[in-house]
Formats: C-alpha cells, structure tokens, sequence
C-alpha cells in the first residue's frame, strides 16, 4: 500500500513538474511574442499621415560646423543612412582634428561657420572665408590621397578612424582659425554606411539604432527644427536668433504655427517617400549662441540662457529644441516638399 501511494505520489510530483515547466514555456513565448510585435509596432510606419506644412529650407553642413552648402530651391537632396547628400558632398563627411587626433567643432572655435562651401562639380566643392583663398576639394581624389594617413578620433565617446585629406587643407585651416601653419587637419569619412557606436549620451534612447549615428553627426543623421518653435523662442530673448544656429537638416515652415508641437511626434515623412523615425529631443549645448554672419559669440550666452528656463527637463544634457530623426525609407526631397507626421 505504501509503494502504491509513493509510485501515485512519483506521478503526481512528475505531472506538476511537466505543467510548470510547459506553463512556463508558453509564458515566455507569448512573452517574445508580445516583444516582437511591439518592436515591430513602434519601428512600423504610420499607414495614415497628416500634413502639418513644407519644407522651408534643406541644409547640408559638409564641414561639421561650418555654414551650409548653397543650395538652389530646385535641388533635389538624396536621403539615405549617411544623412543629406548632393552630388559628392555628404552632410558632416569632412571634420577638422586638432593635434591629438580630437574633434574640433565650432564649441572651441565658433569663427568656423564663416566657412562657407559651394558646389563646383559634380565631384567638388569650394570652401571660402573671410581673407582666405578659395580652397577646392574634390572628394573622388580624397581616398587616394588619403592612403596610410588614418587617424583613430571620436566623437562623445563614441570613436571613430578617418582619413587625413592632405597638408594643404590642414594648412589652410590652421592658418584662418588659428593664424598659423599648422594646428588643424581635415579628416574624411570614407565609409558607405554608419560605423560609429551609438552616442554615450543618446545610449538611453530606445529606438536609437547603430544605423542613425551617420557620418560624424553628433548624435543622428538628421534633425529637424519648426520656424514656429524659433519664433516663439525669439519672443522671450533680446536679439532674435537666426534659424541657422540651431543647424537643423530640415527647416518646417507649418501651415499653422503651432510652437513646439515637434515634441510628440513620432514619424516625419517628406514629400511622398522619405520617411523618418522620431528618436529624441535635440539637446543644445553652447553652438546656438554663436552669430552665423561674425562668428561671434552673444555675450549673454543667449539663447540658450533662455531655453535652460523653460525647455530643460530632468536628465538632460541641455535644454531641447528640434528633433533628432533616424531615416527608415530613403528618398529624394527639396525645398517645397510637404511635410506628413502620422495621423493616430
């Protein structure tokens, strides 16, 4: 009797075991499930959008910190993982290096965004500034001359290896920001697709991916400011600031002004095809208060002194203003383009 009720017992103990260990397996499958279909959900572009007004104006900065590529109304603009391109010239593609292989932006040396670039071929741009000779780079010779001149660099923790473009750039870099013959280098990126990790201070942002880092961005590819948030800004500070100081890709010119509204975005989509992510704020540091026509720095360090009143929330870096966008549907776009978000 005793055996009888033990061998009950042994199969009752083992039917339990089975039930926990099947009960837990579906959990953890619905669980992956569930997981997968969220992710698939929030990377999944809206099937309705809503228009919200145009493009105003499309900048490529292919010197990280210095002035925009001059563009035509008519110019159509490719998006794709590296960022905003025309003809050869790749948004941020080119960066100078100081002595120590460090990045060099307008934070330390504002005088850069009176470097000014221009489209001279297909494959070539001029750089100008002021008491400088023009300056042409063509960029379907720069790997060539490139060769063994790589340097290891990085940018917010997140490091990086580009090439050197060659002495007589170096040169005339160092000699307009720091008035000698050497100083400064001008590096290249030579990758067809993101390389970089993810900027340490977007590392907590979830649907920050490896592919939105772009060429040597600081954060994403691509980010977009609303005139109507600029606008609003300039009414709560002295001098206004220049759309320009925020170093948007993509200006919006909205069919209502609604100041600020970029916040709860999710999707952009431009003109019928080019589509972009939402994924983060874009926090300000010490650039917006660089003047684009000196170089000159607001001595009220304006405006940001005003957006750390009232666009800093809590862990961030800065005060916000913009939004960082990653593309997930490459495409054409120019000036004039309507601009969607989704319509929930």
């Amino acid at each position: 009797m005793t055996n009888h009720l033990l061998f009950l017992c042994n199969i009752t103990t083992t039917t339990a075991v089975i039930y926990s260990i099947n009960t837990a397996f579906f959990v953890l499958l619905a669980a992956a499930a569930y997981w997968i279909y969220s992710t698939w959900r929030v990377n999944s572009p809206p099937s309705k959008w809503r228009r919200v007004g145009v493009v105003q104006k499309i900048n490529i900065y292919p010197l990280k910190s210095a002035a925009p590529l001059e563009l035509n109304a008519e110019d159509e603009v490719t998006c794709d993982l590296l960022g905003l391109r025309f003809n050869a010239a790749h948004d941020r593609s080119l960066m100078l290096v100081g002595d120590q292989n460090q990045m060099i932006s307008g934070r330390q040396y504002p005088k850069m965004v009176m470097v000014h670039t221009k489209v001279v071929s297909p494959t070539s741009v001029l750089f100008t500034a002021p008491g400088m000779a023009d300056l042409e780079l063509d960029y379907s010779h720069l790997l060539e001359q490139s060769q063994d001149r790589g340097v290891y660099t990085s940018i917010f923790g997140a490091k990086i290896k580009a090439l050197l473009c060659g002495e007589r750039y170096d040169k005339w870099f160092s000699q307009f920001l720091l008035g000698s013959e050497n100083g400064m280098r001008l590096a290249y990126y030579p990758y067809r697709k993101p390389v970089r990790a993810i900027n340490l201070r977007m590392i907590n942002q979830p649907l920050v991916t490896c592919d939105d880092t772009g060429t040597f961005n600081n954060a994403t590819s691509y980010m977009l400011i609303n005139l109507a948030s600029v606008k609003d800004l300039n009414t709560r500070i002295p001098h206004p600031a220049h759309p320009l100081q925020f170093r948007g890709s993509f200006q919006l010119q909205m069919d209502e002004e609604m100041p600020y509204a970029e916040d709860n975005w999710k999707w952009v989509r431009i003109g019928e095809k080019t589509i972009f992510r939402v994924l983060a704020p874009c926090t300000r540091c010490i650039f917006p208060t660089t003047n684009i026509f000196t170089g000159e720095r607001d001595p009220d360090g304006e405006p940001l002194k005003t957006l750390n009143k009232y666009r800093r929330w809590p862990h961030q870096t800065g005060p916000s203003l913009g939004i960082q966008m990653g593309l997930r549907q490459s495409g054409t776009v120019k000036a004039g383009d309507v601009i969607y978000i989704e319509d929930e």
